[in-house]
């Protein structure tokens, strides 16, 4: 029997792409569409790539939804959070996209967004998505958060080697590429073609949301308590993808077959992460829910580099939740997402 499954947030890229994963899906039944803005219009008045489009969307409101098993919510930061409590009321799963209940803490959120928690006592409730590392706490769960599409990927790279005592926790530098698509679907003067055409630029420089949430994770997934993250994200002009560079200090002497190994060990029966051989590049994930990762060693500097690259909507977002949504509801993890790649 299938499971029925609302979508909060259809019209935007994420939204777009769970409507895509879950129309195709085995086990999943899209019995409800809602968006802010755009509620009232027809699929494929906002998305024309997909099937099915005459489907008219609803508005964002638990109250609108008929009953469903589990609610998807690909909404805005902020918008979560009260919605979230109101379907969790009626007995509804959700699975959140958006950065509401990411983090652990009143402090951690309040550094990530300058703003407190409307609902601090509800943080620690919520299991962090990321399956990989933290997957035995879904299956059962009623409500998880769903990484955000950067620490997914800086976290993939660095858990194995903190966890090993292979790095130290300090001084970890990140630096990380993304597509436009990451920044959503909202018209912004400094993403328009002319802003970004043959233009790479950094971003919320040493103050970025998503360094609290990387350190978080990181402890979480290696037990080391206090891990310190420099973070620095950069647009660059590409529809999607994610890739990261992350430079580290070895913490004992290791060559890069070790750090390798300790890699491939960790992620040996995870079905979308590959170790691989050479420097990952973007257009090897887009398309598909994976993450590639590999890790070299400066013997000049002793210095750890690993690189890794995700689709930011899939692997980084849409991808993410429905894996999160199969664990959770007792599927296969893999069931209904792409492995492979779109280009070569």
């Amino acid at each position: 029997m299938a499971h029925s499954v609302a979508i909060l947030g259809a019209s935007g890229y994420a939204g777009g792409e769970l409507v895509r994963l879950l129309d195709a899906h085995p086990a999943f039944d899209v019995a409800y569409l809602g968006a802010n803005t755009r509620a009232g219009r027809t699929l494929n008045e906002i998305h024309p790539q997909l099937a099915a489009g005459t489907r008219r969307l609803g508005p964002v409101d638990p109250a609108a939804l008929p009953p469903v098993d589990l609610a998807f919510l690909a909404l805005p930061h902020g918008a979560s959070a009260r919605t979230a409590g109101l379907l969790l009321e009626r007995g509804t799963k959700v699975v959140d996209l958006g950065s509401d209940y990411r983090l652990d803490s009143e402090q951690r959120y309040l550094a990530a967004y300058g703003d407190p928690h409307p609902f601090p006592d509800r943080l620690r409730d919520w299991a962090y998505g990321l399956p990989e590392l933290f997957g035995r706490s879904l299956p059962g769960s009623d409500r998880v958060a769903v990484p955000g599409c950067y620490p997914t990927a800086t976290v993939l790279a660095l858990a194995p080697l903190l966890a090993g005592g292979w790095i130290r926790s300090d001084g970890i530098v990140v630096n990380a590429m993304s597509g436009v698509s990451g920044a959503g679907r909202n018209i912004r003067e400094q993403l328009q073609y002319g802003a970004i055409d043959e233009n790479v630029g950094a971003y919320g420089v040493g103050r970025h949301r998503h360094r609290p949430e990387i350190e978080m994770a990181l402890e979480m997934a290696s037990g080391v308590p206090r891990v310190s993250v420099t973070f620095t994200p950069h647009l660059v002009p590409m529809q999607r993808g994610i890739l990261v560079t992350v430079t580290a200090t070895l913490a004992r002497p290791a060559g890069r077959a070790a750090l390798q190994d300790a890699l491939a060990t960790r992620y040996s029966d995870a079905r979308f992460v590959d170790v691989i051989d050479g420097s990952p590049q973007t257009r090897w994930v887009v398309g598909s829910n994976r993450a590639l990762i590999a890790s070299f060693v400066d013997e000049t500097t002793e210095r750890v580099i690993v690189i890794a690259a995700i689709d930011n909507l899939l692997k980084g977002a849409a991808g993410q939740a429905v894996q999160v949504a199969n664990l959770m509801l007792g599927l296969e993890e893999s069931t209904g997402l792409p492995v492979a790649g779109w280009m070569p």
